[in-house]
């Protein structure tokens, strides 16, 4: 596996990623197919303070509940060694990556936003986070992509091609409350708000960080001043402090954008 990307204390996080992938190795055992990077850090675009590590862990069949337990308490003390937003990651059975099966069910997940419910009852945790999940096709389709495999069979062979339309509703799905989520989280929303444009008027699979670039080249004046802000705080790690007013507006103009393009691909 080759280096990555480093902490700014020194800390290599490769470090990190192989020792997660030889603990799923270890408590999974031959139920394992694959460990795989994606998000920012396959993508080239990982900031400490503001990024996580994004992974995919597939396996052969049902996880028992058992092993569950044990694999997430590895899961947490390894996510606190992460970046400033942790780990994010999904255990997903191979039969649902190829073909790819939307929603895709998975069979765990855990970010740093259910840490708080792992911790106070670990248990039920371990036995209600399943279900399926619209956000696994845009993880997927960036894995196809960008993905690193840390371990396992080789990305072509574990993940089928993603439907345009699985993509394209997942991403919607991301940013269906843009207007009230970029208020509460301005860095994230606009960049992401171009990525989701980019790809429904030119086909382009982009980070935040190719997104927002996207948008300074195709988006009006108005908004430049608020896409080269948020460039930088996201090169910085610093928070962004924008207008309130334009930020809204932004919103507000991107999302009838987007719903333009998506009646024009989809006739509704």
């Amino acid at each position: 596996m080759r280096t990555i990307y480093k902490k700014k204390t020194g800390m290599d996080y490769e470090d990190l990623l192989c020792r997660f992938t030889e603990m799923c190795r270890r408590v999974l055992g031959e139920n394992l197919t694959g460990v795989y990077l994606h998000g920012s850090a396959a993508m080239g675009c990982f900031q400490q303070e503001i990024s996580d590590l994004d992974l995919l862990v597939i396996v052969n069949a049902d996880v028992p509940d058992s092993v569950k337990a044990d694999f997430m308490e590895h899961v947490v003390r390894l996510d606190e060694e992460g970046p400033g937003k942790g780990m994010e990651l999904s255990l997903v059975k191979r039969e649902f990556c190829r073909p790819f099966v939307y929603p895709t069910p998975f069979e765990l997940h855990f970010s740093e936003a259910h840490l708080e419910w792992y911790k106070r009852n670990p248990q039920e945790y371990v036995e209600k986070m399943r279900g399926t999940d619209r956000d696994l096709a845009a993880h997927f389709m960036i894995t196809r992509r960008y993905g690193i495999c840390l371990w396992g069979a080789g990305i072509e062979d574990v993940f089928g091609e993603v439907p345009a339309e699985a993509y394209r509703d997942s991403i919607l799905y991301d940013m269906e409350n843009a207007r009230e989520d970029i208020l509460i989280n301005p860095l994230y929303v606009t960049l992401n708000l171009c990525r989701v444009l980019g790809y429904l008027r030119e086909g382009l699979v982009l980070s935040k960080k190719s997104g927002g670039e996207w948008g300074l080249e195709h988006l009006p004046e108005a908004f430049h001043v608020l896409l080269q802000k948020a460039l930088q705080c996201y090169a910085s790690g610093e928070k962004i402090s924008a207008d309130t007013e334009k930020t809204v507006q932004f919103a507000d103009y991107m999302t009838t954008e987007i719903h333009k393009m998506v009646t024009v691909q989809t006739g509704h």
